[in-house]
Order: C-alpha cells, then sequence, then structure tokens
C-alpha cells in the first residue's frame, strides 16, 4: 500500500476521486429533496425521470467524448468538466420548475459521463507495473462502496442542522476539491488515435468490444450484475417498508450489508486474481450472483417469519460481494485488452454498455415489481443473470493467453511486419500481444 500511495500523482487522483464521489452523493440525496419540494406528490416520477435521463446520458456520452478525448489535454479535460459539475450543483438550489431539473441534470451527467471513464482509463497510464494497477482498481472500488454507506449518513446530519440546500454546497466544494487535486496532478496526455473520421472514432470502443472474445463475456459480467444489484438499488425500500414492515434505519442496514460484502470482495481480489485470473474471478462472481438471486426469489415467496430478516440481511451481502468480484478486475481486462491509442475508448464503451444493462434491469425491477410483485419480477433478473453468466462463460475462452499467432496480408504497416515470417505471396505470420486496433480488424479465428 504504502509504494502505491507514494506515487504522488495516483495519490492526488485518488484523493480527487473521493471527494468528487462524496460530492456526488450528497447531490443525488438533495436532489430527491429538491423534487419532493417542486413536485410534492409527483416527487417519485421525477426523481425517477431524472435518474432515468442519468442512465441514457450515460450511454449516449461516453463514447462519443472519448472520441476526442485525445485532442484535449488530459488534465485540462478533467479540470474543465470538474468546473462544470460544480456549475451545474451551483445553479441547482435556484432552480423552480421540474423541466429544468431535467435540464441540469443532463448538464451534470453528461459532465461525469466523460469524467469517469477518461479518469478510468489515465490510472493505467499513471501506474504501468500490474500489481500497482490491481491494488489501485480495488482501492476506487472501495472509494465508491464507503461513499454508498456514507454519503447518505452525511447527509442526513448535514439536514438535521440546516437546509437540504446546504448539501448542494457541500457538492459543489466536492468539485472544487477535486478539480484543484487534478490540476496539482502530472498526468500524461492520451495516445492520439490513429482512426480517422468522428464516426470511426466514436463506435471504436464498440467494435472492440464486440470483436474481443474476452470483453463480449465481460459485456455478460456486466448483464449480470446490473440484473441483480437492480433488485438491491430499486427493490430494497419498498421491500423492507412495506413487506417487511420495517423502518428507514432498516433500510440503511440493508444496503450497508450489500456495502460491506463489495468491500470483502475488493478487498481480496488483488489477493486471488493472480493465481485464479481475471477470468476466474470474474466467472465466481457470476456464480455468486447467480445464487443470490435463486436465494432472493425463493424469499420473495415467503409470506411470514422472523427469519426473513437475517436471510435477507445475508442474500444483500452476498450480493455486493459477487458485484465486487465482478468489478474489482474489470479495468485490468479492458487494459489488456487495448491498444494506448484505443484504451480512452474502450473505457468509455465499457462505461456506456455496462450502464446500458442498468437501463434494463431498473426498469423491471421498479415497474414490474408495482405490477406483478417480487417474486416474478426477481425470477426475470434471475434468468438475465443466467444469461449474463452463460454469455461470459462461453464468450470468453478458458485459454485466453495475450499472445497470439497471427496472420497479416499486405495491409499492415511495414514497420509492423519487422521480424514476421512469410508464409506465402503477400502474407505474414508472427507472434505478440494482440488487441484489436488498426492493424488488427479481426480476432485470430484459431483463439476466437
Amino acid at each position: 500500500m504504502s509504494s502505491l500511495f507514494g506515487v504522488r500523482d495516483y495519490r492526488h487522483l485518488f484523493a480527487a476521486q473521493v471527494v468528487a464521489l462524496f460530492g456526488t452523493g450528497l447531490a443525488t440525496v438533495a436532489l430527491g429533496l429538491l423534487a419532493y419540494e417542486l413536485a410534492a406528490g409527483r416527487a417519485a416520477a421525477v426523481l425517477g425521470t431524472a435518474l432515468a435521463l442519468k442512465m441514457v446520458t450515460y450511454v449516449v456520452v461516453a463514447p462519443v467524448v472519448a472520441a476526442h478525448a485525445d485532442r484535449v489535454p488530459r488534465r485540462l479535460l478533467l479540470v474543465g468538466l470538474d468546473l462544470v459539475r460544480l456549475g451545474v450543483v451551483v445553479l441547482l438550489p435556484f432552480v423552480t420548475e421540474v423541466w429544468q431539473v431535467y435540464a441540469l441534470v443532463v448538464v451534470l451527467q453528461s459532465a461525469s459521463a466523460a469524467f469517469t471513464p477518461t479518469f478510468q482509463a489515465v490510472l493505467p497510464d499513471l501506474l504501468p507495473d500490474e500489481g500497482q494497477y490491481t491494488r489501485a482498481l480495488s482501492y476506487s472500488q472501495l472509494a465508491s462502496t464507503m461513499e454508498t454507506l456514507l454519503s447518505p449518513l452525511l447527509a442526513a446530519l448535514v439536514v438535521s442542522v440546516v437546509s437540504f440546500h446546504w448539501l448542494f454546497v457541500g457538492t459543489a466544494v466536492g468539485f472544487a476539491m477535486s478539480a484543484v487535486m487534478v490540476v496539482t496532478s502530472r498526468i500524461p496526455d492520451a495516445t492520439p488515435s490513429r482512426r480517422d473520421g468522428a464516426v470511426e472514432r466514436t463506435v471504436a470502443g464498440l467494435r472492440i468490444f464486440l470483436a474481443t472474445p474476452r470483453l463480449r463475456g465481460l459485456l455478460g459480467t456486466d448483464l449480470a450484475v446490473a440484473a441483480v444489484g437492480s433488485i438491491v438499488l430499486v427493490d430494497t425500500v419498498t421491500y423492507v417498508r412495506q413487506t417487511l414492515g420495517g423502518s428507514s434505519s432498516d433500510v440503511a442496514l440493508l444496503l450497508a450489508c450489500n456495502g460491506i460484502g463489495v468491500i470483502i470482495a475488493a478487498v481480496l481480489v488483488p489477493r486471488v486474481v493472480d493465481r485464479a485470473g481475471d477470468r476466474g474471478v470474474m466467472l465466481t462472481g457470476c456464480a455468486v450472483l447467480t445464487t443470490a438471486a435463486i436465494a432472493a426469489v425463493g424469499l420473495s415467496t415467503a409470506t411470514a417469519g422472523t427469519w426473513r430478516w437475517p436471510a435477507v440481511a445475508v442474500i444483500w451481502m452476498i450480493v455486493g460481494a459477487g458485484t465486487g468480484l465482478v468489478l474489482t478486475p474489470t479495468g485490468r481486462v479492458l487494459r489488456r485488452s487495448s491498444a494506448d491509442t484505443d484504451r480512452a475508448a474502450v473505457f468509455a464503451a465499457q462505461f456506456s454498455l455496462s450502464h446500458a444493462c442498468w437501463l434494463v434491469g431498473y426498469p423491471i425491477a421498479g415497474w414490474v415489481a408495482t405490477g406483478a410483485g417480487y417474486p416474478l419480477t426477481w425470477s426475470i433478473l434471475l434468468c438475465l443473470t443466467v444469461v449474463g453468466t452463460v454469455v461470459a462463460a462461453r464468450c470468453w475462452p478458458r485459454s485466453d493467453p495475450s499472445a497470439l499467432p497471427h496472420v497479416h496480408t499486405s495491409d499492415a504497416g511495414p514497420g509492423h511486419l519487422v521480424g514476421a515470417e512469410s508464409t506465402s505471396a503477400g502474407h505474414w505470420r508472427h507472434t505478440h500481444d494482440f488487441v484489436i486496433d488498426a492493424e488488427h480488424r479481426h480476432w485470430p479465428r484459431s483463439a476466437a
């Protein structure tokens, strides 16, 4: 740990992530209270629409920004995005109409959709050592989980003393501090993309995902996480309050159990991932999520019994553990599967595609549960979890070496073919760490 935080630039970026996360957490609570103030009885619909806009913005904006991110110094881009978020938060307390909330949410989340994958793509360049990078991923996951656990508590303490509008001040301070931490760090600029045309640059990350077997498998794990995670994030409140007859503090307790599971997994991953491999750890996480979803379906059919409280606490913790096992190594897989010139595009594609999975899970967990109850809803989400797990296991080969033999025709650059073996007229064969890029458009058939 000491050697990692001894890297000054990483230390500053990690601090920027932490304060920005807590700022975002406070903004989420404040946005809900603002929706209630503006819409009263329609507050749930307003907040639901705002969150849907957030997810759609994440899916659409991230790839577009990544297509042009290499044209701007990354430090300048990150600082500018923090300042945009700060400006939006400063304006939120002064809105008087619901449509204004929606407009500012789109701007705020557009900045976040650009900031997060850009920040994630910086880390592998800043920490070339695989061990340090793995620990950095674990710390990022821990920071996200701790924000989820502590931000509501911090917000509750603030609103117990002053108006909830002061939460926006805390959010603004968080983004301002994040900008200061970023501007005081030495962030390497992105390697310029060799892809031509705005459309090709925009869809580059998606094409790399679809052409790379392990990344298609990664998309399956994203679906599994979103399906089970939607049960926890969407249905916990109503299940606790209406079915179990619990209180708001009971809701917080169950969400804390989920967070504890994530923390345990995030701590364990750096210790086991080198032995079990990214595929082994992440598929284990999918199996854990599937088991938890099966248990949740069984729990949803129970009509009474004091045993349900400890049961749901354990299930929610298992969901957290499975989530942590899947999410923590994700950055390693993305780093391994992308060239320096395409790294921002691949991280943005993962950000966009994973949120698209949540955009599927959220409505099912919310709308179907409201109309048809938990047994059917959680059974549907269980099926999606199984589909995601099967896709991950089938698409991601068991034998997945980085270096692959492959054949080039004359379309490859001469410099790339130095040392290659000529096999026939116009064909050359060689072996190296293989990723989809401008000179490797398709995965070798023998390795797919």
